[in-house]
């Protein structure tokens, strides 16, 4: 039973959709009606409320590692699948109709909480790829897949399993930025009109 409690755990408060509470609780709407719909920061930001969004990364990334750490703690052995149900929970949240966001800021804190070193490393690869491209979701991509071998290669193949079904959840989220990456139509970082 410890795994199913590590995964109700994880995906409880994953599901917590603190982009949109914030938006709310700052009389700025529903943050789902603007840009690309999600929940996450990158969405809010586009409120033009810049400190509401750095509050949505860190409670998002927080939302996944705190089950992380707890399961880590109560049930040893179970931390993988309480990192892959809280990314799950921020992206398909049962109190927003099973929606929610693209699950990037999650699925970092889930693996700060697994193995920081190698959550530091997938840090410079996603800065890197963001000052090449210029495009977030090219930059969220690269991260998540690179995540698994960067994993590895720093001698935590524990977690490896669980990189990988994240980065499932996370591709599939980008499904649409992925359409417009094949179609030369995605926006750069900082146009009006991107959507990641």
């Amino acid at each position: 039973m410890e795994p199913v409690f590590a995964a109700l755990l994880g995906f409880a408060l994953g599901s917590i959709p603190f982009g949109l509470i914030l938006t709310r609780a700052a009389g700025l709407g529903d943050v789902r009606k603007i840009g690309s719909g999600s929940i996450g920061a990158t969405n809010v930001l586009r409120t033009g409320n810049k400190g509401l969004a750095a509050a949505t990364v860190l409670l998002d990334a927080l939302k996944a590692a705190v089950p992380v750490l707890v399961a880590g703690a109560v049930w040893p052995g179970t931390e993988g699948i309480a990192a892959v149900a809280a990314v799950a929970g921020h992206c398909f949240t049962p109190w927003l109709a099973f929606k929610g966001g693209k699950g990037f800021a999650s699925a970092a804190g889930a693996l700060a909480a697994l193995a920081w070193p190698a959550m530091l490393a997938c840090a410079a690869v996603w800065a890197i790829t963001l000052y090449v491209s210029r495009i977030s979701s090219v930059s969220s991509l690269v991260t998540v897949i690179a995540a698994p071998v960067i994993a590895w290669a720093l001698g935590y193949p524990q977690v490896i399993a669980p990189l990988i079904a994240i980065a499932a959840i996370v591709i599939v989220q980008h499904r649409a930025n992925i359409g417009r990456l094949m179609r030369g139509e995605e926006p750069k970082v900082g146009s009006s009109s991107a959507k990641p």
